[in-house]
């Protein structure tokens, strides 16, 4: 009998802690943050834009101008390629062959120069949202919050991403 009543005791402690600590779990506050959201909308993301466009602008203009030889050479070979000799037709179809070969070379190491520099600057933009994000959660004692795209379902009522935004705006 006695054997009963301890174990009684315990099994009820037991539950008492139980409940205690789910309650307890229900007690967190949580917040979603859409993190992409919120850089797609902050000014400074619009400012980044403006900034790498005008750093790759000449860039640009020497591969826009390749493609627009190439065409030229192109058009030149379709039209007047009956009239030039075998010489001539080969002397160009090395000349496009050069053309093709530079303007490859220019895409390619431009793709890399502007993905590697929206990166850096994606990752300076993606700080100041961490910080708005780590700003939000102590001043309204956040206990977890939760990337949007890591959750299913959330109400309304939870996404900070109207804050976050609002406050690195204000930021310089």
């Amino acid at each position: 009998m006695n054997k009963f009543i301890k174990s009684l005791a315990i099994t009820a402690t037991a539950s008492t802690l139980l409940l205690t600590s789910s309650a307890m779990a229900f007690e967190q506050k949580i917040a979603i943050v859409n993190v992409q959201e919120a850089i797609s909308q902050i000014p400074q993301a619009a400012v980044l834009m403006q900034t790498l466009e005008a750093e790759f602008k000449g860039e640009k203009a020497v591969i826009e101008q390749l493609q627009k030889d190439l065409t030229f050479e192109d058009e030149n070979l379709k039209r007047n390629g009956s009239l030039m000799s075998e010489k001539e037709k080969k002397d160009l179809q090395t000349k496009m062959a050069g053309l093709y070969q530079q303007y490859q070379v220019k895409v390619k190491e431009f793709q890399q120069k502007t993905s590697q520099r929206r990166n850096q600057e994606t990752n300076k933009l993606l700080a100041l949202v961490s910080q708005a994000v780590d700003n939000i959660a102590a001043k309204d004692d956040y206990d977890l919050v939760i990337s949007k795209q890591a959750v299913v379902f959330s109400k309304p009522a939870i996404n900070i991403t109207s804050k976050v935004i609002e406050q690195v705006s204000k930021l310089k």
